[in-house]
């Protein structure tokens, strides 16, 4: 986990409004042409967790992971998805609800952010236990990711918790 820096080595960070664009990958390599970037608001939606779903299918078969023609495209986009689902039901459950869901994917790396006015610091639960219910989303977020953190700007309530995956092979 990287709870202390907002981004991954070599990032650029989060992309402005203006630069939201999705375009669309070769689909011979399945390599995007450019950075793409989508965002969805979720303030004050109903059945935020199947719409987050939802809408991030949508960007994957946008940007040619789906539909996987293999077991490990499949397993990676299935990955984005569990994650998506985790780092929304957190901002319900443990953060007034999430503001907003940025997807973004380089070709390389696909990253997920999740934006809510909740002043918590996730964390996994440690100990781990698989058999406790409840506790496993950013156990689950960990495992999965290649890196997570929390972003929080000075002087805004809130926080951007952003997740990333390795793309596909």
């Amino acid at each position: 986990m990287s709870t202390t820096r907002p981004y991954s080595p070599g990032d650029r960070g989060p992309e402005s409004e203006a630069a939201v664009a999705d375009a669309p990958a070769d689909r011979v390599s399945g390599v995007p042409a450019a950075r793409q970037v989508r965002r969805l608001s979720l303030n004050g939606a109903s059945g935020i967790v199947p719409l987050a779903r939802d809408y991030t299918r949508q960007a994957l078969h946008a940007w040619g992971w789906l539909p996987a023609d293999g077991a490990d495209r499949r397993a990676a986009a299935e990955d984005v998805l569990l994650v998506v689902s985790e780092l929304v039901t957190n901002a319900c459950l443990h953060a007034e609800g999430p503001d907003e869901l940025w997807l973004s994917c380089d070709g390389k790396v696909l990253r997920i952010e999740v934006s809510d006015r909740g002043a918590g610091q996730p964390a996994p639960r440690t100990p781990h236990r698989a058999g406790r219910p409840g506790g496993h989303g950013m156990f689950i977020v960990q495992r999965l990711c290649l890196d997570w953190g929390v972003v929080r700007t000075p002087g805004v309530t809130g926080k951007t918790v952003w997740a990333e995956l390795g793309a596909p092979a």
